[in-house]
């Protein structure tokens, strides 16, 4: 499993720099590991130590972000921030994970970072034949981005246009659908029972014609997953 992701801050700008490191301060799975001034001393910084992943201002002087994203390793994911519109094209001829328009908001860097862990995990995924990364999930929840591991859920349920994610010490809600969720989740470890309930079959207790217990919790089927539940359960 993943440990938390090394970032950089490569900006000119004292302020830029100030912003970007106070919103990455509210996503528990970033850790800011350096803020360089110029693309010379980011050089300089990721050759001697780990770098997962650095917000990137292209507009610098001496050494452009174009330039300096063109020499550093492929494996380091870049996410690119500017006041010009125009660079967003060459920007992403560079395979960058997002591209972000100054002033950035909070909300608008956190689709990035999270647009950067799918990324990542698909990485995962193809060079790793265990795959690794099939073992827990990002969500957002109360402004942070969270890793649930797999083994820690319970059960999910469905919560108006949230979900809440029922873990052994604690309940995470966010903002999704449970059908996406779904999608999302190892079928051989989870089953949806109900349109408002995914469990997972590690966690079951016990069950009956008319539902299954989950760590005390009574879960019910549905008329339209009864049948191939009971028939998996029965068999599983």
């Amino acid at each position: 499993m993943p440990k938390t992701v090394s970032c950089i801050i490569v900006d000119d700008e004292v302020i830029a720099r100030d912003i970007i490191a106070t919103h990455l301060t509210k996503i528990d799975a970033i850790e800011v590991v350096s803020q360089c001034k110029n693309a010379i001393e980011a050089f300089n910084f990721i050759s001697k130590n780990k770098v997962d992943l650095v917000f990137l201002d292209i507009n610098m002087p001496e050494i452009s972000g174009i330039a300096f994203a063109k020499s550093i390793n492929k494996d380091i994911k870049i996410i690119f921030t500017t006041a010009y519109r125009d660079y967003a094209v060459e920007g992403f001829d560079l395979q960058a994970v997002d591209y972000l328009l100054k002033p950035i908001a909070f909300e608008r860097l956190l689709r990035a970072v999270n647009r950067y862990f799918e990324v990542f995990t698909k990485v995962e995924k193809t060079s790793n034949d265990t795959s690794e990364s099939n073992d827990f999930i990002f969500v957002r929840s109360n402004r942070r981005m969270l890793k649930i591991d797999f083994d820690s859920i319970l059960f999910i349920e469905s919560y108006s246009d949230y979900i809440k994610i029922h873990l052994e010490k604690e309940v995470v809600v966010t903002r999704e659908t449970i059908s996406a969720m779904e999608a999302k989740l190892p079928r051989q470890n989870f089953i949806r029972i109900h349109r408002s309930y995914i469990i997972a079959l590690s966690k079951i207790q016990s069950f009956n014609s008319e539902g299954i217990t989950v760590n005390r919790h009574s879960l019910p089927f549905s008329r339209s997953y009864k049948k191939e539940v009971l028939k998996l359960l029965e068999n599983y």
